[in-house]
């Protein structure tokens, strides 16, 4: 949970908002002319819309002045594919609770309104953790046309403002968020995504409430909204939506208590800095002397300081297993965690911090947040918004950055999931600072077939693959996870027609070179070779689809890393045949230098050599450069599906 839900500070109120309660839709707005509608203008694609939603935040002075807050959906079903939609799951966190729960499914019969109401037997609550439980109701009586509308509340023993997601997989009409603060709760209000608002219309309303002994007290109303918000549409190659959907979000900065003292949450990061050791690292990073007695002295004798650095990871890489837990700022045990051989990314990764701090290298803890977990604001330090932490190494005035989680990557290299834009490198005793992760190989994978098509249409010859950076990562994680028979069984199911006679790779040696792989093949067309025949030559990793079709993206192309592709191909065909058609050479490029295809062929007597190259240089492409880049894997494609044409030579 976010650092904003926080335990409410207990304070006896005579009276309090009672007017934000007003604020609240009520059930019971649903219109004929709705229930009519059979198609939204804006989307014609859409199989629902959101008439209206509504979210209302106020004290409750009915029970002991708990944060409410009251919700209210109405959206219309305009196609089957959004029957899933009448099934409601709410989570329930700890302490709070639902209350007030309706809903309705309206119909049109006889030219009337029909309504169907849900039955609380109907509704049920099931617990999936200590922490997390679960409300979920079903509306009945749903057809094309219905329209549904539901409303609850949720009572919070806990400060703090949940986001509000103006945007959805579905379009929404109208959607709005209001709520009242007691001033002396002071919030950082961010707008997120890449719509704008509507209504943003924030007043303070003097005399809101009595504190008993103290008088009366101000509050913030907020009010906002979005209307006519599109629908977010996923794709290839971007990072987790939560990034990109327009939202409302509220960070507790500080609570000044009635008698004077601030307690501040939202601090700079230099506080921030300071509070990590002992809070959010709990400790943990002192166990300098543990980790010196239980590392080996030929490790730790080690004259170069960066053999030693690679050793030392290569230890505590090859030592523990990663239980896939992220960093949650809860109570690591690094000693526990060593006896067991297995650990989360904080206690691999802290353990990896001490482990070269007794080796007496100069290192530091950084923390991130994950490509599937979101981008933090760097204006202010939310720690709980961060769920990841790695090392930095500095050896020779050089920079490398660890993560001993995974046993495929080489030292000073990071998992995908980390390239995220900056993280914080975290100085114990100094100021910290920001440095953008990057990959420090460029991964390229380079395919070579040489190839002999004789008369009963089969291709005989060799495959070679190499591959370096990730491309080498992922592919050795692969292959080391199955077995030979069955990593050759689906090399096999994707590419069709092909049977592989033998095969060999490089997997067990060390990870840091790149990894290499050997195939004897053969490819075996259905027919026989006739007297004009038509074959593809892109026989491997040919683009088969554009990656990118929406009409329009508001948010980046996000690769993670550049690459580079490299395929090349030697085919010999029979001597009594003479190629009448091949692929044209073709060069293009991304505009700024962004990335570049070229396509090479040619043919000497009866031997083709073809050749192509796609680079791409840019980790980021801005939505403005999404229609090039579109039309750029468009052209790929074009290029890619050019054939061979061969045709029987007459006898003379």
């Amino acid at each position: 949970m976010k650092s904003k839900l926080l335990l409410i500070f207990i304070i006896l109120y005579t009276a309090a908002l009672t007017s934000q309660e007003d604020k609240s839709s009520k059930m019971g707005q649903t219109t004929l002319e709705e229930l009519k509608m059979t198609v939204y203008e804006k989307d014609s694609t859409a199989g629902a819309v959101v008439l209206y939603e509504h979210a209302n935040v106020y004290l409750d002075t009915e029970n002991n002045n708990e944060t409410r807050t009251d919700f209210y959906y109405r959206i219309k079903i305009l196609d089957k594919s959004a029957f899933n939609l009448s099934t409601v799951a709410l989570s329930i966190y700890k302490k709070k609770r639902i209350k007030d729960l309706k809903a309705i499914t309206y119909n049109i019969s006889n030219g009337k309104i029909q309504k169907n109401i849900l039955l609380q037997s109907a509704v049920f609550t099931t617990k999936e953790n200590e922490n997390w439980s679960t409300k979920k109701f079903t509306l009945s009586n749903i057809k094309v046309g219905s329209v549904i509308e539901y409303s609850y509340s949720v009572l919070s023993p806990y400060s703090g403002i949940e986001d509000w997601p103006f945007q959805s997989n579905i379009p929404k009409i109208k959607s709005e968020f209001d709520a009242a603060v007691l001033g002396n709760y002071k919030y950082n209000v961010r707008i997120i995504g890449f719509l704008s608002l509507d209504k943003n219309e924030p007043s303070v309303k003097k005399k809101c409430l009595f504190i008993d002994g103290l008088g009366h007290g101000a509050c913030a109303i907020y009010s906002y909204g979005m209307y006519n918000v599109p629908a977010f549409e996923e794709e290839s190659y971007m990072l987790n939506k939560k990034n990109y959907l327009s939202r409302l979000s509220f960070d507790l900065e500080s609570f000044t208590s009635p008698k004077g003292p601030v307690e501040k949450y939202t601090t700079t990061w230099e506080e921030a800095d300071k509070k990590l050791k002992s809070v959010f690292f709990n400790n943990q990073t002192s166990k300098k002397n543990y980790f010196k007695k239980r590392i080996p002295d030929s490790i730790l004798n080690t004259e170069n300081n960066l053999e030693k650095a690679k050793k030392v990871y290569s230890f505590i890489q090859n030592h523990f297993t990663w239980n896939k837990n992220y960093w949650t700022n809860e109570d690591a045990k690094v000693k526990k965690a060593f006896d067991e051989k297995i650990g989360g990314v904080d206690e691999i990764n802290i353990s990896l911090y001490n482990s070269l701090k007794a080796a007496d290298l100069d290192v530091n803890l950084v923390v991130l947040s994950t490509r599937n977990n979101g981008i933090p604001t760097k204006l202010y330090p939310i720690i709980y918004d961060y769920n990841y932490v790695i090392v930095r190494a500095v050896i020779n005035d050089k920079e490398y950055f660890l993560d001993a989680t995974d046993k495929f990557i080489p030292f000073a290299e990071l998992p995908i999931r980390t390239l995220n834009g900056e993280a914080r490198i975290i100085n114990f005793d100094r100021k910290g600072s920001w440095v953008t992760l990057k990959p420090n190989k460029t991964s390229v994978r380079t395919t070579i077939a040489k190839l002999t098509l004789n008369e009963e249409s089969e291709f005989n010859g060799s495959l070679f693959i190499r591959r370096d950076g990730h491309y080498a990562y992922d592919k050795r994680k692969k292959i080391a996870n199955v077995t030979e028979e069955t990593y050759l069984e689906d090399f096999e199911s994707e590419n069709i027609d092909l049977e592989v006679e033998s095969y060999k790779n490089n997997i067990i040696e060390d990870i840091e070179l790149p990894l290499l792989e050997n195939f004897k093949i053969k490819i075996i067309k259905d027919e026989s070779l006739s007297s004009k025949i038509r074959i593809n030559p892109f026989l491997f990793d040919r683009i088969k689809e554009n990656p990118f079709k929406l009409k329009e993206r508001f948010y980046p192309v996000d690769f993670a890393y550049p690459t580079k592709r490299n395929f090349s191909l030697r085919l010999e065909i029979p001597k009594n045949y003479t190629i009448t058609q091949f692929p044209k050479n073709r060069a293009f490029a991304l505009p700024n230098n962004g990335g570049v295809f070229t396509l090479n062929a040619k043919i000497k007597d009866n031997i083709i050599t073809l050749f192509t190259r796609l680079s791409i240089k840019k980790r980021i492409y801005s939505s403005d450069e999404y229609f090039s880049l579109k039309e750029f894997f468009k052209q790929i494609i074009i290029a890619e599906n050019s054939y061979l044409i061969l045709e029987k030579k007459k006898k003379e």
